[in-house]
């Protein structure tokens, strides 16, 4: 939990969303729908089954710009992961493809000039992030859970981890650069300008998202991997 954190378990979740829009694709993803009326961060969470203390470990990690922050053991390691688990749905299913799809209507796609490598650039990204997800559900995730229920592995260590969010970046900033130097002359503008401001947004909730796996999950998973070691030592 952050030091001094601004928000507290007794504050109205309308506040959360009425400071900072961007905390609705927080609550999304840990499962908290809109319509919570005047209730509390405490009541909106216990309605939903959500661990309080988690979510808002998360909405003040990312309201305090991962600042100021002091790591707890109290995180449920569970709520984090579901929380996860939902941004890769959210960016794979909804957010990049929607993207796709206004780029498509802007720059009016031909194979000859610009707009193709625009189009193949981000195609190319969108392959990197999918990749870069689906390691982390099929690899990470899954050494996680065995953790969690006891199980002893010595397949993979979540220190080998953190080294593959840096990879990912580039070709999106490759792209963004391209679009604003070279973009065709005769795009539709405005779906243009929208598709690439949707850019810069899915560029920084990535950032975040990454963030939160590497300094609120890794943290998390060394301390159960030092508890499987502790626990496997005294059998």
């Amino acid at each position: 939990m952050t030091h001094n954190p601004k928000y507290k378990p007794t504050d109205r979740m309308v506040s959360l969303i009425s400071d900072n829009y961007q905390l609705i694709q927080v609550m999304s993803r840990f499962g908290i729908p809109l319509g919570f009326g005047d209730k509390t961060v405490t009541e909106v969470c216990s309605d939903n089954g959500v661990d309080c203390r988690t979510f808002l470990t998360v909405v003040n990690f990312m309201i305090d710009g991962f600042s100021n922050f002091d790591s707890t053991p109290e995180v449920s390691v569970e709520a984090l992961m579901h929380y996860l688990r939902q941004s890769h749905i959210y960016f794979l299913e909804y957010c990049l493809p929607a993207i796709r799809r206004k780029l498509l209507d802007g720059i009016q796609l031909r194979t000859s000039d610009v707009s193709f490598l625009i189009v193949k650039l981000f195609d190319e990204y969108i392959k990197e992030v999918t990749i870069h997800m689906e390691h982390e559900e099929h690899t990470v995730f899954e050494y996680v859970k065995a953790l969690l229920n006891g199980e002893k592995t010595d397949s993979f260590k979540i220190a080998t981890y953190s080294d593959h969010h840096e990879q990912v970046g580039y070709k999106l900033k490759e792209l963004k650069n391209i679009i604003i130097k070279y973009c065709p002359q005769d795009a539709d503008t405005n779906l243009l300008n929208a598709a690439l401001y949707d850019i810069y947004r899915c560029e920084d909730e990535l950032t975040s998202h990454c963030l939160v796996e590497d300094c609120l999950l890794v943290p998390a998973i060394v301390r159960l991997e030092r508890e499987s070691t502790t626990a496997n030592r005294d059998c």
